[in-house]
């Protein structure tokens, strides 16, 4: 499986990479392509940083897209992970290479993390909706092809090229509060990683996120708390957000999430 993140429009908040950062740090990797910044950046829009390395030496840092490869602990999955920012040019060539090295290393599914700002509740759990247009994967998932129509970031354009070379695709997308929209937002990356444990069948880590999550929770609450415009306005959307999850209680989703809990305990009950 190949799970990829990208710095840019489809990482509000940062949420999505840093989850993929998470498991990155946690899980022992190991990098195996770096692409050439040359061909795909335009660095008055993605500067080059300068800074000092472990010894002190001043040295630049390229907006860069690694690839990475590990293992899941418990499984011993084979993860290949790809992190950078988004692109300025070349978008095709870009995927074309990601994914003909995805194939040398015989990647089967291609999992873009994204994250965008929404009309959500910080107070209420971080809406996460897993997506595919393959068949297969909805069947296996019990997830729905996504019904968005209109300009796309990279995630979109790589799950789409990977589907026509065959893979399964998939799309994990987090819905980051717009009144908080800078990062770090980590409610949002629990909320992301989460999500990933369906698909790995096993835990990912998580480190200090939950409580990094309510320390965050508890400021925004607190910044809402001295205006009141604010405050009226999460609780409209705190009441929007209730009365539309009401159809979801019923016997149907309550066995759905109930089969999704078994499977988080029996990591051999994940999917393929």
């Amino acid at each position: 499986m190949l799970i990829a993140a990208f710095e840019g429009w489809n990482d509000a908040g940062s949420a999505a990479s840093s989850a993929l950062a998470h498991i990155a740090e946690a899980w022992d990797v190991r990098e195996v392509h770096r692409l050439d910044p040359d061909l795909f950046h335009d660095f008055q829009v993605n500067r080059p940083t300068i800074g000092r390395d472990e010894r002190g030496h001043r040295v630049l840092t390229w907006p860069s897209t690694t690839v990475s490869v590990t293992a899941t602990p418990q499984r011993g999955r084979r993860l290949v992970l790809v992190q950078g920012v988004e692109p300025s040019m070349r978008w095709r060539d870009f995927c074309g290479q990601l994914l003909d090295i995805a194939e040398e290393l015989d990647v089967g599914t291609v999992v873009c993390l994204g994250a965008l700002l929404a009309d959500v509740p910080h107070t209420r759990p971080i809406p996460v909706q897993t997506s595919s247009d393959d068949r297969r994967v909805q069947a296996l998932l019990d997830v729905e092809e996504s019904d968005y129509d209109g300009p796309t970031g990279i995630t979109g354009v790589l799950t789409h090229l990977a589907a026509d070379r065959t893979m399964h695709a998939l799309n994990v997308w987090a819905a980051v509060p717009h009144y908080v929209a800078q990062p770090p937002s980590p409610k949002a990356t629990l909320a992301i990683l989460t999500a990933l444990d369906e698909l790995l069948g096993e835990p990912t880590p998580v480190g200090d996120l939950p409580e990094d999550a309510k320390a965050w929770q508890d400021g925004v609450d607190e910044l809402a708390s001295d205006d009141p415009e604010v405050a009226e306005y999460v609780q409209q959307l705190e009441e929007a957000k209730d009365t539309a999850e009401l159809p979801e209680a019923s016997g149907e989703a309550i066995a759905r999430e109930f089969e999704k809990f078994l499977r988080r305990r029996d990591p051999g009950h994940g999917p393929g």
